[in-house]
């Protein structure tokens, strides 16, 4: 071996340096002193260089190390596999769902429309080597729950809240996160999700125009077109055969016509765009659970208990009085306050429900600060906080009965049934607290989201116009008190109970579910939820009689109610 072989061979063992500048930035290298032709200016003059650019490259690799630990860059989803042919097939699916059953109104509709995004969603999970976790089964079921409360009710505000509770527990099935950050954002991650969703089945498609993906989509979309086209020519021919056959094909098949052409397409790239999202999220989710929250400084017991004992001290005086109030009557307190049933009531339910709120936020707080050196200070934490929580839970029983009161004087109204459902909800997040300081903290904020979605649910198989009407019947019926311009403007849940009534205030208190109805028209089934079809089936029956001067002269038309 000849000399410079063995030179570029010991060369080729020692590890290679990287070039700070690149070869192309290279600053020219002066001889070194000692070596002939040295320039002390030039050598000065190339050192600085040198150190400049070394000190360009550390703010280069500084940057590039806070990109990678930005927390953008560790919940940034990962790349997602390939579109399958299945996921575009039922993302179509759900748009045409959307335009052709959501156009009439929200009705059963929106859950037919919804299932073909939950397919897309399912196909591309599995795709990306995904499996069903028994949280995200649980989560599936409860937004298919909550999605069904617009099919048997037809009040807007349960229904509304419903749909917004779904899109929570969809977020959370599809992102599967278990930690507060990603329950709180995980539903803010379908918006990444449309936009990549849109290049990630724009690039599935062009990757099935040619080749083997043509072969296998191109003889499914022959097969789909041909039998569309038998069943658009048999079905008129039988149609035109048959009257019967041909309303009920007219009942089952939605009624689009040329003017609201705009309306659907908006309707189709809407259902589109929202089944994509579902599928991309599925098929690669952000990773919420990422995101890291920094413990507050730990306090001193002093520091931290001294507030909060003063705190539990302060509710366990007002809970006595509380008691002596309930054991003692409240004749005595109306009797020195001068204050009715209705006015005590009302004074201090809203106070009381802003005190349960204000509690949970310094439970929170107090747990970001709390010592947990030793296990002395931890069994402080659970004594200091616990007293809390229990004092807190007789606020809310106290609450509670306040309203109760001021109903008992007044009636039941969507806002007072509304508040005292939220006061409720407080409390058994205050019981989940309780839970969550004996056995961990682990699983807190999945419970507090699921019971959040199931006191929604509940809001809404319940039918609040439903018992808001059968609270009023049945005060009817005890007191002789009704206000029937209240009643006028429940929804068509309440039809059940107001036929109740007996005439002519009966009829006054269905006008206004006749006139919305009417207003409605004759809406196809997919548009129609069970409490319209029972009121129109009740006023089918028994048809409004009463004329407006006779509900004008029962108070329908002049609110009295308080």
């Amino acid at each position: 071996m000849s000399e410079n072989a063995g030179d570029r061979a010991e060369q080729a063992r020692q590890p290679v340096q990287p070039n700070p500048w690149g070869p192309a930035q290279a600053p020219p290298a002066p001889p070194a002193p000692g070596l002939p032709g040295h320039d002390p200016a030039a050598w000065l003059m190339y050192q600085r260089q040198l150190q400049f650019q070394l000190r360009q490259r550390k703010a280069v690799e500084d940057a590039a190390a806070r990109a990678a630990n930005s927390m953008w860059h560790r919940i940034r989803p990962a790349e997602a596999a390939p579109v399958r042919t299945v996921t575009l097939v039922a993302v179509l699916a759900a748009g045409l769902a959307t335009a052709a059953f959501l156009g009439d109104g929200v009705g059963p509709g929106l859950l037919l429309a919804a299932l073909p995004a939950m397919a897309a969603a399912y196909v591309s999970a599995r795709a990306a080597g995904r499996k069903a976790r028994p949280w995200t089964l649980l989560w599936a079921a409860g937004c298919v729950a909550l999605l069904a409360v617009p099919a048997l009710r037809d009040s807007a505000w349960p229904s509304t809240l419903a749909v917004l509770a779904a899109v929570l527990l969809a977020a959370l099935a599809l992102h599967g996160t278990r930690r507060w950050p990603g329950v709180l954002l995980a539903p803010v991650g379908f918006l990444g999700s449309a936009v990549a969703g849109v290049g990630w089945a724009w690039a599935g498609i062009r990757a099935r125009g040619g080749g083997v993906g043509r072969e296998r989509w191109l003889p499914v979309a022959k097969a789909v077109v041909v039998g569309v086209a038998l069943l658009l020519v048999f079905g008129g021919l039988f149609a035109s055969a048959d009257a019967a056959f041909a309303d009920l094909l007219g009942g089952l098949v939605p009624d689009v016509s040329v003017g609201e052409g705009p309306l659907r397409t908006l309707l189709f790239l809407g259902g589109t765009l929202l089944a994509l999202a579902t599928a991309r999220t599925a098929a690669a989710p952000h990773r919420w659970d990422r995101i890291k929250s920094r413990p507050g400084k730990a306090r001193s017991r002093l520091e931290w208990s001294l507030p909060l004992i003063l705190l539990d001290l302060l509710f366990a005086g007002f809970n006595a009085v509380q008691l002596a109030v309930l054991f003692g009557g409240y004749d005595k307190v109306l009797e020195s306050t001068g204050l009715s049933h209705a006015e005590y009531a009302r004074q201090g339910f809203w106070q009381l429900l802003w005190a349960t709120v204000f509690v949970l936020a310094v439970i929170a707080l107090a747990l970001r600060w709390a010592p947990r050196g030793t296990p002395g200070d931890r069994r402080l934490v659970r004594a200091v906080l616990g007293t809390l929580c229990l004092l807190t839970l007789v606020v809310v029983a106290s609450a509670v009965r306040r309203m109760e009161l001021y109903v008992d004087a007044y009636g039941l109204t969507r806002l007072r049934l509304s508040v005292v459902t939220m006061e409720l909800w407080l409390g058994l997040v205050i019981v989940l607290l309780m839970a969550a300081g004996a056995v961990g903290r682990r699983r807190l904020a999945r419970a507090v989201a699921g019971s959040a979605a199931a006191a929604v649910l509940a809001f809404g198989l319940l039918s609040p116009d439903a018992l808001i009407a059968e609270n009023s019947v049945t005060r009817y019926q005890q007191e002789g008190k009704i206000d029937l311009a209240y009643l006028r403007g429940l929804s068509a849940d309440a039809a059940p109970a107001l036929d109740r009534l007996p005439e002519p205030r009966r009829s006054c208190a269905l006008m206004g579910i006749r006139d919305d109805l009417r207003q409605a028209g004759d809406l196809p089934w997919y548009a129609t939820s069970l409490g319209q079809y029972r009121a129109r089936e009740i006023l089918r029956a028994r048809p409004v009689t009463a004329s407006r001067s006779e509900c004008v002269g029962l108070g329908a038309y002049g609110s009295r109610h308080e």
